[in-house]
């Protein structure tokens, strides 16, 4: 009876650390379902304002200014999940990583708050953590 109560005790724990490590995503959500053929189909250089990107994707996550004074918006999501080496309970302590996407789209404005260029990138990430990962 012990010995069940001991593996019923270790399935419980696996699966909270499997709940607890799962996926987690950061940056602006309008650019989850977005990617490069969708964002060329929404914006034009020369024609898309600036309100209308706000009203697309929402306020950018950085705003910086060019040395000649024109506008630069960034948007960004990175979402990423463990990898197996990280629901290993002690082999995560050493080598755990989690990989994912990181989606990232930049757009310059001209002085009249029109698009000038753009880009949109996405692109694989991998993150290591643990001892032997520093």
């Amino acid at each position: 009876m012990k010995k069940i109560k001991m593996i019923i005790t270790c399935i419980t724990v696996i699966c909270i650390m499997l709940i607890v490590q799962g996926c987690a995503s950061v940056g602006n959500d309008s650019l989850r379902k977005e990617s490069e053929l969708s964002v060329n189909a929404k914006l034009t250089e020369g024609k898309t304002t600036k309100a209308e990107v706000k009203e697309m994707f929402g306020s950018p996550m950085q705003t910086s200014y060019t040395d000649g004074g024109l506008e630069i918006w960034k948007y960004e999501l990175s979402k990423m999940s463990a990898d197996a080496t990280s629901f290993i309970p002690v082999v995560s302590l050493f080598a755990a990583s989690s990989s994912g996407t990181k989606k990232e789209l930049t757009i310059l404005f001209d002085g009249n708050d029109v698009v000038k260029k753009y880009n949109m990138s996405e692109s694989p990430v991998k993150v290591r953590t643990g001892i032997f990962n520093q």
